[in-house]
């Protein structure tokens, strides 16, 4: 079953941390990463940049609107990310209780079971199954999902 570990904190909190915290922190994320990675579970993840950076895309009929930056004020903000693959709610829980953010003072973790039936493919040579070869991007002009390497070695990714 695959488990979305959605890491919450205070973005101004974090801005305020010492280069060595940071290092500590950075250095604490890569060895659970690590972890998750060697017992067979870690799928994918990933840190996310400031809210500030973000892009808001709203569909109302028929017409595409873009928005630079966050369209709702939160007191957290998602910050990274998991993607785990575990036999069962007592496992995810166990990765959930180690991740370093679940004990970081101002942040939160939040813990979603995907469906079987929400996986999708990466691109049309592929049938799913595997990991996608990059992160995944939307495409405005063809409204698709662009994963970070199908750009050079495959052609056009499925349409949304």
């Amino acid at each position: 079953m695959q488990y979305l570990l959605m890491i919450y904190g205070d973005e101004k909190a974090m801005a305020a941390v010492t280069e060595a915290q940071g290092g500590k922190m950075l250095a604490a994320y890569g060895a659970y990463a690590e972890a998750m990675g060697k017992a067979g579970v870690l799928q994918g993840g990933n840190r996310l940049r400031p809210t500030s950076a973000s892009t808001t895309v709203r569909v109302t009929d028929g017409r595409t609107t873009v928005l630079d930056g966050p369209y709702v004020e939160t007191k957290e903000q998602l910050g990274g990310y998991f993607l785990i693959d575990v036999p069962d709610l007592d496992a995810a829980l166990s990765w959930a209780a180690r991740c370093p953010g679940a004990s970081t003072p101002d942040n939160g973790l939040a813990l979603k079971r995907g469906t079987a039936a929400g996986r999708v493919q990466c691109c049309a040579n592929h049938s799913g199954g595997h990991r996608p070869h990059g992160p995944l991007y939307l495409n405005p002009g063809t409204r698709s999902l662009v994963a970070g390497q199908h750009a050079q070695s495959h052609p056009p990714p499925v349409p949304l």
